[in-house]
């Protein structure tokens, strides 16, 4: 049975995990061009239309295409966000219908990231 609630992680939670903790999965799901015009560090671009393929590869195609390790369906530290909130959203939930349970969302998005790191 899947969870529909959507779990949210705070700027200060993520913050105190980037670049800290090595099983932090962050995944930028906006497009390719927003992603180029600036990311938080050490995220991973994967466009929402393209989220559920890329969970359903193998862990190889999906560490040669990403060059991150696959999160397992368990990862605790899997964070989804966007600019504004509604596709982190919907790809967290994506993510949980999936079986990944503790999958997050970052709902002040990369939009308040970038205005609290002033970039």
């Amino acid at each position: 049975m899947a969870n529909t609630v959507t779990k949210d992680i705070s700027y200060d939670e993520l913050k105190a995990l980037v670049g800290k903790s090595p099983s932090l999965v962050l995944i930028d799901v906006r497009g390719k061009d927003e992603y180029r015009d600036g990311h938080i560090a050490g995220s991973v671009n994967i466009p929402l239309d393209t989220v559920e393929a890329a969970l359903s590869m193998s862990p190889e195609e999906f560490k040669a295409k990403y060059g991150v390790t696959k999160p397992q369906t368990d990862a605790t530290e899997l964070v989804f966000h966007c600019k504004m909130g509604r596709r982190g959203d919907v790809a967290t939930k994506k993510a949980h219908e999936m079986g990944y349970i503790n999958a997050r969302n970052y709902p002040g998005p990369y939009k308040e990231w970038s205005e609290k790191e002033g970039k």
